[in-house]
């Protein structure tokens, strides 16, 4: 279900329990401040998600409040993260969700790395 990015942060989220190790993920890379691992539902070849590991709601908080070297980290995770896959020789596409009508469904910023097969048009229509 569609989230408020508005919302205030919910420390019991599943990717802050992913965060804190009290869920198990299939981890792909692990720097000081962000976190890559396997989507559980993967809807392509791969797909992976890259999570900071601080408290942020959506892009628009994690840009607003971080400081520069979670978001330095962060970004270069995400790139660290679709070389490791193997995402980078074909291409791939990076999706964040922020709020309801984008259909953010858990209240942490989270990018999905989406590559290993051609991946259609951009938007659903």
């Amino acid at each position: 279900m569609p989230i408020d990015h508005k919302q205030t942060y919910d420390g019991n989220n599943i990717f802050a329990r992913i965060v804190r190790g009290e869920i198990p993920s299939k981890k792909v890379l692990e720097t000081e401040h962000s976190l890559a691992f396997h989507d559980i539902n993967p809807l392509a070849a791969i797909h992976v998600l890259v999570i900071p590991k601080g408290p942020y709601v959506s892009w628009e908080d994690f840009s607003a409040n971080a400081s520069d070297a979670e978001i330095a980290d962060f970004v270069r995770a995400v790139g660290e993260t679709a070389r490791i896959v193997g995402a980078e020789p074909q291409g791939y596409r990076l999706l964040a969700n922020t709020g309801k009508r984008a259909g953010q469904e858990v209240a942490h910023l989270h990018v999905h790395i989406f590559g290993g097969q051609p991946l259609g048009g951009m938007l659903a229509r």
